[in-house]
């Protein structure tokens, strides 16, 4: 998958250190996935949650920390799927929003 906004994942786990190595460690593997199903995502991540229409909310360092996300499932036509991260927060931030309107803060 091609992953837009890594830096996104950088800059926050500078602000929480302990996030940091779990989102990596996530950027890595889905990286090297060919998603082209919801099922695709489950296979890899079973605790992910599908929010709405194209929107997954990931648990990052078992459930502290939540990743929102936008998947373009791979196409036969598409090299990769698309994954856009959105925002990345701790479970206390993500209580607090309606992930379905959340929009990326860059």
């Amino acid at each position: 998958m091609r992953i837009i906004a890594k830096e996104t994942l950088e800059q926050y786990g500078k602000r929480h250190v302990q996030a940091l190595q779990p989102l990596r460690a996530w950027y890595e593997l889905v990286k090297k996935e060919t998603w082209a199903t919801p099922e695709d995502i489950k296979r890899s991540f079973p605790s992910v949650s599908f929010v709405g229409g194209d929107r997954l909310v990931f648990h990052i360092k078992g459930n502290a920390f939540r990743l929102v996300a936008r998947v373009r499932y791979k196409k036969p036509s598409t090299r990769n799927g698309i994954v856009h991260i959105i925002r990345v927060m701790t479970h206390a931030e993500y209580d607090k929003v309606d992930v379905t309107t959340l929009r990326y803060e860059g």
